[in-house]
């Protein structure tokens, strides 16, 4: 089982994920935004949350530009996995892997707290360690999380079972409270909150290791 992390300028969440991964029995490579190839037999590919490039222009466009992205592109056409978390779901969205968009919370703060998450699906390998409608508690840490799409994309996404996560309790004015997505394949995964920061008992909660460790189990059977 091996993944390999991508870091670019502002990655701040990198390590974490890295350690995430490490701990539910994945090899892990670091892989620096101007490489242009991923390390053979890589199984998953993880972009991390932060503020890439400063989010200085629109969150995660920068990024969704650097060279790796296009081997991160090529790996999920392949049928390989892809986890992008809160600066990683908005690169996800930037690189055209997953639609919407995100763009500023609805009270134009800030947000970072744990929020209560509901499993919307337990059909994918990211949610498999989860049951259908369990609610979580997993961290956010954001500004510009309010997922936006069409109806036709939510209609999509409904019929698809791919809306992974919604919010209990909506921070950010995501429309139908949607946290997480999945790609048509199943194999590509954007979610705002961070289960990376909930992967370990000094977080305060570990309810983002399951994720983890059915990543790896589902890794392992493969």
């Amino acid at each position: 089982m091996r993944a390999a992390v991508v870091v670019f300028p502002g990655s701040n969440c990198d390590r974490d994920m890295a350690v995430a991964f490490r701990e539910a029995g994945c090899q892990v490579d670091m892989v620096w935004h101007k490489d242009t190839s991923l390390p053979e037999d890589i199984d998953i590919v993880g972009i991390p949350g932060g503020f890439s490039f400063g989010d200085y222009l629109r969150c995660g466009a920068i990024a969704a530009n650097s060279p790796i992205c296009t081997e991160v592109k090529a790996h999920a056409d392949r049928g390989g996995f892809v986890l992008g978390v809160c600066n990683g779901f908005q690169v996800l969205t930037e690189t055209g892997l997953l639609p919407g968009a995100l763009l500023r919370n609805a009270g134009l703060k800030y947000i970072c707290r744990t929020v209560p998450l509901v499993v919307g699906t337990s059909d994918s390998v990211y949610t498999s360690g989860y049951e259908l409608g369990q609610e979580i508690g997993i961290p956010v840490a954001h500004h510009d999380g309010n997922y936006t799409a069409s109806d036709d994309i939510v209609s999509q996404l409904t019929a698809e079972d791919g809306i992974a996560f919604r919010y209990g309790d909506n921070p950010n004015g995501s429309t139908g409270d949607i946290a997480g997505i999945l790609s048509s394949n199943r194999r590509v995964l954007g979610m705002m909150p961070h289960p990376e920061r909930a992967a370990d008992e000094r977080h305060g909660g570990t309810d983002g290791k399951a994720m983890f460790a059915s990543i790896a189990s589902a890794l392992a059977a493969a």
